[in-house]
């Protein structure tokens, strides 16, 4: 069995609807940032009758920008408690009214002349983001076909990608990044909890949750049978006892048994370090800095622009790849890809940075390795992390393991925001050494610890822990 219309309906309605908000409002603030700073000086003054230092706009703004972060790491520590009392689907209908809220602050800022409302929005929309994380990936694992797990579970990374392409494409100052669209721009993130609304109440609860945690054979048969097309759905049905079975043997999972029974903890680290190698591979910081980098290599800022915007074309095409490749290479093949060409690619970024005042050309090189490092991070630590911890628990600990892994992944994000730019200033180019010993020990650790999860069942995933956890 593989994709029906009504499977292909309950992905779209779970992944655009909450994968596009966690992307979108990455990607929105950066295009408007020069204009929106000017409203800011603009609307203080009016207030005040005098305008506010650089540094005092600067500060204002870096608020703005990370208040999003720590909203991404409250809804993140919420996922297991919402996941475990709402459902899967449920949760994500919810926690829609938090994007809700977040988008009309963000759109009546400039006509209340509150730039307060706008950082409270960016905190609202990062509550929904951090919950989306865990909750998006955990439903899409739980409704997909063992093998098509891996791609199914990838459809997040891509709308990700997707959806920040499109926050940049929309920021031009040619469409909405201008002094009066930029409010059109922040408030659009209300269109996917619009259409989330709309489609998502048609598609079934997960099954597994049904099952397991409600107790409801029949409806968990019904939710199967809608999503696969077909009545018979018994093997599969018979597989979720059997993950129910096994789960009875153990404790109810908390935070604290999560972190102290043996067979939990060891693919929580495994969780936990895939989400740390994504955020602290720098890729945030390489896309930050590929502007500059652009335009030392000569090009107008337009030009540098135009650049960006291909290089965010580049990272949907390869997430697309890697979509299709996942269920092919395996997880553990890709992600050993992505990591060690992102380690080879920060070292020769790092060269090239640090001796491009003796040769010119070398900031093209520089250009080239930015698309590239960008490329290598589509093909596996994009995507892989974000459906790898739902792959790794079986019911009874996925909601507890996701909140953990994703807290460390916002958290892990937003260290990387606040400190990039004074360790850059302090060490130059020499700061992407960071990142090049973070990547070289993530490949390491990939290639000792973490295990290929493809075509496998999650309750033999499971009992694979548990018999590791015997031996030692």
């Amino acid at each position: 069995m593989g994709f029906t219309a009504r499977l292909c309906l309950a992905i779209a309605a779970a992944a655009l609807g909450s994968a596009f908000q966690h992307g979108y409002n990455t990607g929105v603030v950066n295009a408007p940032q020069t204009i929106i700073e000017q409203w800011v000086n603009k609307t203080y003054h009016s207030r005040n009758g005098e305008y506010i230092s650089a540094s005092g706009v600067t500060a204002i703004w870096s608020v703005t920008v990370s208040i999003f972060c720590v909203g991404g790491m409250l809804g993140a520590l919420f996922t297991g408690m919402v996941a475990n009392k709402f459902g899967r689907k449920g949760g994500l209908l919810l926690n829609n009214l938090f994007a809700l809220i977040g988008g009309v602050l963000e759109g009546f800022a400039m006509m209340a002349g509150s730039y307060e409302m706008v950082i409270a929005g960016r905190f609202f929309v990062g509550i929904n983001c951090g919950l989306n994380a865990g909750l998006a990936p955990m439903y899409l694992t739980e409704i997909s076909p063992t093998h098509l797990r891996g791609a199914i579970g990838s459809l997040y990374q891509l709308v990700v990608t997707i959806s920040i392409l499109m926050s940049q494409v929309l920021g031009m100052n040619s469409v909405l990044g201008t002094p009066t669209g930029w409010p059109w721009l922040l408030a659009l993130t209300i269109a996917p909890v619009i259409f989330q609304f709309a489609t998502l109440p048609c598609c079934p609860e997960s099954p597994r949750f049904t099952l397991i945690n409600k107790g409801k054979e029949v409806d968990a048969t019904k939710a199967l049978s809608w999503l696969r097309g077909t009545p018979n759905v018994n093997e599969e049905i018979d597989e979720i006892k059997a993950e129910n079975e096994a789960a009875k043997l153990l404790p109810r999972v908390t935070v604290r048994e999560i972190f102290t029974n043996p067979a939990l903890r060891a693919p929580l680290v495994i969780a936990t370090m895939m989400m740390l190698a994504q955020q602290l591979s720098g890729i945030n910081a390489v896309i930050f800095f590929s502007t500059d980098i652009m335009k030392r290599a000569g090009l107008t800022a337009t030009q540098a622009q135009s650049a960006t915007l291909g290089m965010g074309a580049m990272n949907v095409l390869m997430t697309v790849i890697s979509v299709v490749l996942v269920e092919r290479a395996g997880r553990k093949t890709l992600q050993l890809i992505g990591l060690s060409g992102m380690f080879v690619v920060t070292v020769l970024l790092t060269i090239c940075l640090a001796l491009k005042d003796q040769a010119t050309w070398l900031s093209y090189v520089s250009i080239v390795l930015v698309i590239a490092f960008v490329v290598c991070f589509a093909t596996g630590p994009g995507s892989i992390p974000w459906f790898l911890v739902s792959e790794l628990f079986n019911q009874s600990a996925r909601p507890t393991a996701t909140s953990v892994a994703v807290a460390v992944n916002w958290t892990a994000n937003f260290i990387v925001g606040i400190s990039f730019l004074p360790l850059a200033n302090a060490m130059g180019p020499y700061v992407f050494l960071i990142f090049a010993c973070v990547l070289a020990v993530s490949v390491l650790f990939t290639w000792k610890k973490v295990p290929e999860t493809k075509n496998k069942p999650i309750e033999e995933i499971s009992a694979m822990f548990r018999q590791q956890a015997y031996k030692s």
